[in-house]
């Protein structure tokens, strides 16, 4: 029997967000069983329809996990239920609640007005997306540096080896809920020659492996009194491989950047990632807002 049997049938429909692509079904009373396998198989580029992920729809109140539950006991009617593409289970995607939010809207289960909350349940807890014109923003929640104070004065707690460039890097951990090591490289140069596609090698090994992140700070501007960071950004993902995009990943890295610079480091900065651009403010009482937009480009039915 083929692996893909259980989703034969469903609807399915791919999207992106900023080229972090994703394949989406709604499953409101939580009753497909899509277990790892399939979802890898769904995700393959060659055999399957191609994704970084899948996000399943569910109703909070039926999923009965207790994520789930708590995220309906909070008011969040959904849930995002996702996957990465080998089919492993993550806490959190940024780009993917995006879409998600965008599916919700497409397919008549929310009509939020520009500048309207929804509440989104997630692994990592529920999170609020609003809508502005075109874009979404996801308020990601509160982050971590599990180093603490002592890796941000070291400015580092990991050592990382990447294929393609010489020797070992530091990098600082942060959590997003997703676990994420941000590296900095001195020029664009070193950042084209990265080899993302065998497993970047990371000292301390995290015991549920980690998102690399290896960037290139370009400065600041100043536009009305407040001072904005740019930066460009690579990243190989947990279960996924490189990917254009990430949403989690592009929070750590301004997370990071603002602990390596300090009280006086900007709170807003523009992410260059392949697949576009992404927009992170970091609050004051230390959560991340992540804005960007979310496309759907088809639907399909599996045969």
């Amino acid at each position: 029997m083929s692996l893909l049997a259980p989703l034969r049938g469903v609807p399915l429909t791919k999207g992106h967000a900023t080229e972090n692509d994703f394949v989406l079904l709604t499953d409101p009373d939580a009753r497909l069983d899509v277990d790892a396998a399939a979802v890898a198989a769904l995700c393959d580029r060659r055999a399957g329809i191609g994704a970084d992920g899948l996000v399943r729809a569910v109703r909070s109140a039926a999923l009965g996990t207790p994520e789930a539950r708590a995220a309906a006991a909070e008011g969040a009617e959904w849930f995002m239920d996702y996957r990465n593409a080998d089919g492993s289970v993550a806490e959190m995607c940024g780009n993917a609640a995006r879409l998600l939010a965008t599916y919700l809207v497409d397919e008549g289960l929310i009509a939020p007005a520009d500048g309207e909350p929804v509440l989104i349940g997630t692994r990592g807890g529920v999170r609020t997306v609003t809508r502005t014109g075109t874009d979404w923003t996801v308020d990601m929640g509160p982050w971590q540096l599990p180093g603490g104070g002592d890796a941000v004065t070291r400015g580092f707690d990991v050592a990382v080896q990447v294929r393609g460039l010489e020797g070992t890097r530091a990098g600082l951990r942060v959590t997003m809920p997703n676990p994420h090591a941000v590296v900095a490289l001195p020029d664009e140069d070193e950042l084209a020659a990265a080899d993302l596609v065998p497993l970047v090698a990371v000292d301390p090994e995290p015991a549920d492996g980690t998102n690399v992140e290896i960037v290139v700070p370009l400065g600041e501007t100043t536009t009305d009194g407040e001072a904005t960071g740019a930066v460009r950004m690579r990243v190989q993902e947990r279960g996924a491989g490189e990917t254009r995009s990430c949403g989690t990943g592009a929070c750590a890295v301004a997370v990071a950047l603002h602990a390596w610079g300090g009280a006086g480091a900007p709170r807003l900065w523009r992410v260059l990632v392949p697949g576009g651009e992404l927009l992170v403010r970091l609050t004051d009482d230390g959560r991340a807002l992540l804005t960007g937009p979310a496309t759907l480009v088809g639907r399909v039915t599996l045969r």
